[in-house]
């Protein structure tokens, strides 16, 4: 109603306060009234006091509502007063802002518990770690049963719990805290687990937190490593079949010729000829497979050094630019002044750059306008130097078989230039890409980790 409210309140108080207060100095001027003096005197003081109340209950209800906001208190409301107080409007926004916080709240509470019932059920190991300026008093956030069930630990609060059990595993966490990814060998209950792990540092409301995700890939590996195995089996056994199959063959008719005979003529010496020739001929090119076989196990290990983008590129370009030249290709190179460093074994990166190269040229074989462009690119934490060319491409069903030992598309080729390629990048931590448009554009791409 009109009376409660704050306005005409506050008016009627103070009218009523300098009203006494008029009377009260009139009387005391004019007229020798002590009684009358001292009962208006009570009445002024008591309206000064009932207005000062009536203020600071209003600020007091002000200052509840900002403390219930900071604290989530939902269970405060201004119901009563939304009908009855001075400031309706003012507490039923204070009610609704209230029930607003509250469901915003229970909806937040809601969607992490989901969150982590979620990551309760992954099969992925997930820790979370609240960094600290201790490293050795940094607090789990969180810590779910597939990690618990993976590292045979319980789900430990702070992390230098988890670090006297597990002294390997947080170690290797703790070298790439600003956030990459590792592949770990572990050895828990005399059970060896190879553990694919990735770090993500991420910062909420002023705190730093990583995000510890991994999750055994042995039996993934071994499978993988089953049917590479498979396939390398079926390209050996193919290529041995093809060498062994004429000389055997050969074999017997040298054999059906020579037995039961002491001595040969002319004319059967000069037919033996042929045949003892292609069995040499085989018997080397079966010799040269070995060969290429063993050039693919025996890599050696990388020994890294830091080279500057600009160097590796420059040293390719010398060595690659009057092979190009000779088979009438365009080979263009890009940033060879480039300062970015790498660290890498060059003769190896060399190495691999050339497999990459010779291969495009032949690609390029009956091409108009065959050219290639050699270039580098940095994309999250990754160093890209792509070979690309306007070749004949790789078909989509050949995609996979590429990187198989031996396979090869080229008439007198090893097939082995890109499993050795790929066999570098990963001594080096890195990978090996390609995405490819038939006829159109095809890019092989050397990926090395840059943090």
């Amino acid at each position: 109603m009109f009376y409660q409210r704050f306005t005409f309140r506050l008016l009627i108080n103070i009218m009523i306060i300098n009203a006494l207060s008029f009377l009260l100095g009139y009387l005391i001027l004019k007229t020798q009234l002590w009684f009358t003096i001292a009962g208006v005197s009570c009445i002024l003081i008591i309206s000064i006091f009932s207005l000062y109340n009536y203020i600071n209950q209003i600020r007091a209800d002000i200052k509840r509502f900002i403390l219930a906001v900071k604290t989530r208190d939902h269970t405060l409301n201004f119901r009563n007063k939304s009908t009855k107080g001075s400031f309706p409007d003012l507490y039923e926004s204070f009610d609704e802002i209230i029930r607003t916080h509250k469901d915003i709240q229970l909806e937040q509470d809601a969607m992490f518990q989901l969150i982590r019932t979620i990551l309760q059920q992954v099969p992925v190991g997930v820790i979370v770690l609240k960094d600290n300026t201790n490293p050795d008093q940094a607090e789990i956030s969180f810590f779910n049963e597939a990690a618990a069930a993976l590292l045979k630990v319980p789900s430990y609060k702070y992390w230098h719990r988890l670090k006297e059990h597990l002294p390997i595993f947080t170690t290797e966490i703790e070298s790439i805290q600003k956030g990459g990814k590792r592949f770990l060998e572990l050895k828990i209950q005399e059970k060896l687990i190879q553990l694919s792990t990735e770090v993500i540092p991420i910062n909420l409301y002023n705190t730093n937190y990583r995000i510890i995700s991994f999750q055994n890939i042995k039996d993934e590996i071994e499978q993988k490593e089953i049917e590479a195995w498979n396939r390398l089996i079926g390209v050996i056994s193919h290529e041995i079949l093809n060498s062994i199959t004429p000389i055997s063959s050969l074999s017997d008719t040298v054999n059906s010729m020579v037995s039961n005979k002491d001595a040969l003529n002319k004319e059967e010496l000069e037919d033996l000829k042929p045949a003892i020739q292609a069995i040499k001929r085989r018997s080397l090119g079966l010799l040269d497979f070995v060969k290429d076989y063993r050039l693919i196990a025996e890599l050696p290990t990388p020994e890294l050094e830091s080279h500057s983008i600009g160097d590796i590129l420059q040293h390719i370009q010398v060595l690659m630019q009057p092979f190009a030249a000779a088979k009438n290709v365009k080979l263009s190179i890009g940033q060879t002044s480039s300062k970015i460093t790498v660290s890498v074994d060059l003769k190896l990166v060399e190495q691999a750059m050339i497999n990459l190269i010779t291969n495009s040229i032949h690609a390029l074989e009956e091409v108009d306008q065959p050219e290639i462009e050699i270039d580098y690119r940095l994309e999250q934490n990754k160093l890209f130097i792509d070979v690309s060319d306007n070749g004949k491409g790789i078909e989509p069903e050949l995609a996979e078989k590429i990187f198989v030992p031996f396979f090869t598309t080229r008439k007198n080729g090893s097939g082995i230039g890109l499993t050795i390629t790929r066999n570098i990048m990963k001594m080096h931590y890195g990978s090996l890409e390609v995405s490819s448009v038939p006829h159109q554009k095809t890019i092989f791409s050397l990926v090395f980790n840059y943090v």
